[in-house]
C-alpha cells in the first residue's frame, strides 16, 4: 500500500517534469539480478527488498522517475538515480529486446554498498571498487528498433509447360457409324457438402508466462469533467464517472500472430509492491477504440468505441482473458475500461509480482 499511495500522489510532480509528446513508461529488471528497485532518495538500486522503480523515458532519451524526478549518471561515478529537481540526462533509449542503453551502450554495473545486501548501478565501475559484475537492465515495455519479420520471396507455383500433341491423328476413321449411340440422361450433381464450422480463435495464456505487451500509456477520463485533460497516469481508474484507456505498441515482429488482451486480478495478499481497491459487483466494460489516445485526451474527445467485449466482472485472485485477435503489428491501439454498475476500482499497473492490470499477451 505505501509504494501505490506514493505512486498515486507523486505523478503531479511527474507530468510537470516529461514532455507531453512520446512517453513511454516502463519497469526495470537484471535478469538474475532481480527488480530495479528504488531508495527513498531516488538512487536506485538491486536486492534489499527495494519497491520497485517505476520508469518514463520521453523522446529525447531522458527518463524520470514515478516521483518526478530526473534520472541522472552522476559525475564522477557515473551512478544511475533519480535527483528532485534534476534535469534528466538524454541519450537513453530500449532497444528491440527491451535493453535500456545510455549513448549506445547497454553494458551497466552492479556495485556492493555494504548495506542491506543492496548494490548501486553504474554504468562504469567506480575507481577500486571491489565486487562488481556487468549487467543488462531490460525494460518491460517501450521497445523499439524491431526489425520487420522478413519475407520470403514469393514464388508462383510452377507450371509443366502444356504440349500440344505434334500432329493430328494420322487418319480418321473409314466410315462414321450409321446411328449415333444412345445417350443415357446426365447423373444430377452431388450435394455441395456443408461448410465446416469455423475454427474457434486462439487464445493466448492469461498470464505472463509468455510474450506480452505493457501499456505504454494510461489515461483517465471523466464524465464529470468532460474537458479536463489528466494526463498520464501509472494507474487505472475505474469508476461510475472515470474511465480509464490504455495505449499498446504492438511491434512489427508481432506480424502473424495471435494477440490476447488479458486482465490479471491477484489477491492482494500475493502482490509486492503494487496495490488496488475493489467494491461494488466487480463488472468492468472492455471496449476498442476507433483512435488512439494521448496526454491532451478528455472525456469529451476520447475516440469513439469501435468494438465492445462486453462486461465481464472481476474477483480477486483470478485472471481473464477478454479477447483474442490477429497481433496489429507495428500499430498503436487503444482500450478503454469502464465501470458496469457500481464497480470502484483502482489499481497500480505493476508487472511484478504479481501482475495485476491489463496486458496483451501473444502466441
Amino acid at each position: 500500500m505505501k509504494t501505490f499511495v506514493a505512486v498515486t500522489l507523486a505523478f503531479a510532480g511527474a507530468n510537470a517534469l516529461v514532455p507531453r509528446n512520446h512517453i513511454c513508461c516502463f519497469g526495470l529488471s537484471g535478469g538474475a539480478s532481480g527488480t530495479v528497485g528504488q531508495l527513498s532518495d531516488g538512487q536506485n538500486r538491486f536486492g534489499g527488498n527495494l519497491p520497485a522503480g517505476s520508469f518514463c523515458i520521453d523522446s529525447n532519451g531522458g527518463i524520470t522517475d514515478g516521483s518526478g524526478r530526473g534520472c541522472i549518471l552522476t559525475p564522477p561515478t557515473t551512478q544511475f538515480q533519480c535527483d528532485m529537481g534534476a534535469t534528466p540526462n538524454t541519450g537513453f533509449s530500449v532497444g528491440c529486446q527491451g535493453e535500456l542503453s545510455s549513448n549506445g551502450n547497454s553494458n551497466f554495473y552492479r556495485c556492493p554498498t555494504g548495506q542491506n545486501g543492496e548494490d548501486n548501478i553504474y554504468i562504469q565501475p567506480p575507481s577500486g571498487q571491489q565486487g562488481c559484475s556487468v549487467i543488462t537492465l531490460t525494460a518491460s515495455s517501450c521497445r523499439s528498433n524491431c526489425p520487420s519479420p522478413s519475407q520470403a520471396p514469393s514464388q508462383a507455383p510452377s507450371q509443366a509447360p502444356s504440349q500440344a500433341p505434334s500432329q493430328a491423328p494420322s487418319q480418321a476413321p473409314s466410315q462414321a457409324p450409321s446411328q449415333a449411340p444412345s445417350q443415357a440422361p446426365s447423373p444430377a450433381p452431388a450435394p455441395a457438402p456443408s461448410p465446416s464450422p469455423a475454427p474457434a480463435p486462439k487464445q493466448c495464456p492469461a498470464s505472463l508466462s509468455g510474450a506480452f505487451e505493457f501499456p505504454h500509456l494510461i489515461i483517465p477520463v471523466d464524465s464529470m469533467k468532460p474537458n479536463q485533460a489528466f494526463g498520464t497516469s501509472f494507474n487505472g481508474q475505474i469508476t461510475s464517472t472515470m474511465a480509464s484507456i490504455f495505449n499498446f505498441d504492438i511491434p512489427a515482429s508481432n506480424a502473424g500472430k495471435t494477440c490476447s488482451l488479458v486482465f490479471l486480478l491477484p489477491k492482494q495478499s500475493d502482490l509486492q509492491t503494487s496495490s488496488f481497491t475493489l467494491s461494488g459487483n466487480g463488472g468492468i466494460d472492455f471496449s476498442s477504440l476507433s483512435g488512439t489516445a494521448n496526454s491532451q485526451t478528455t472525456f469529451a474527445n476520447a475516440p469513439k468505441v469501435s468494438q465492445e467485449f462486453g462486461v465481464t466482472k472481476v474477483s480477486p485472485g483470478n485472471s481473464y482473458n477478454i479477447a483474442s485477435f490477429s497481433c496489429p503489428a507495428g500499430q498503436t491501439v487503444s482500450f478503454e475500461l469502464q465501470a458496469s454498475g457500481d464497480t470502484m476500482l483502482t489499481f497500480f499497473q505493476d508487472f511484478n509480482p504479481s501482475p495485476i492490470g491489463l496486458y496483451i499477451t501473444v502466441c
